[in-house]
């Protein structure tokens, strides 16, 4: 069965007419921060996503490589931002194209070796080395095939985290080192060690 009005099509109008006048409104950041609160330790942290949403999602370290495997880890969160943003691309381009989805489940696999991260030798990199994504999808029976093929075709082409790992992107590294807080370390140069 298809949908007759679009929603989605309703709420991006105006941002498409904004958009089109004024392109650097398109230009958005989007911020995480880790808190160091109560449960934080070596193998559990805290991870805050955005500024208002009043939400925090506790992480541990993945048995692989010396955690408890608890709680979600890091690579489990990157798989989920990706079978998040797959899933959101989807049911947004389906109303736009006016089917319905009966049933929609996105899964996504993640490959790492981790021995990198663990400081021994391998000759792959550290990283993941690539992730599966699986799209099981239930539409209704009447939805032409044509329509069908441009929802997927749409949906993979507009998803913005599975664009990002499929090309990549500089990742910038900053440390804010406060001294009073490191008085006590010393490095490797200043206690003759390597």
């Amino acid at each position: 069965m298809l949908l007759t009005e679009s929603f989605i099509r309703q709420r991006q109008a105006p941002l498409r007419a904004t958009y089109q006048q004024h392109p650097g409104r398109a230009r958005i950041t989007k911020h995480v921060r880790t808190a160091a609160i109560d449960g934080t330790d070596a193998l559990h942290g805290i991870v805050i996503p955005g500024d208002s949403y009043d939400v925090s999602i506790r992480y541990g370290i993945d048995r692989a490589v010396g955690g408890y495997h608890d709680a979600p880890n890091p690579g489990e969160l990157l798989c989920a931002a990706l079978a998040a943003c797959q899933d959101a691309t989807l049911r947004m381009v389906a109303d736009v194209c006016g089917v319905e989805l009966l049933d929609l489940e996105v899964e996504v696999r993640g490959h790492v070796d981790v021995r990198a991260s663990l400081g021994m030798p391998v000759d792959s990199p550290l990283g993941f080395v690539g992730m599966d994504c699986v799209v099981h999808l239930q539409v209704a029976e009447d939805t032409p095939r044509k329509l069908l093929e441009r929802l997927l075709a749409t949906a993979e082409r507009s998803c913005i985290n599975l664009a990002t790992l499929r090309h990549g992107m500089p990742v910038s590294m900053d440390f804010d080192l406060d001294m009073e807080s490191t008085a006590g370390c010393q490095t490797a140069a200043e206690t003759g060690t390597q």
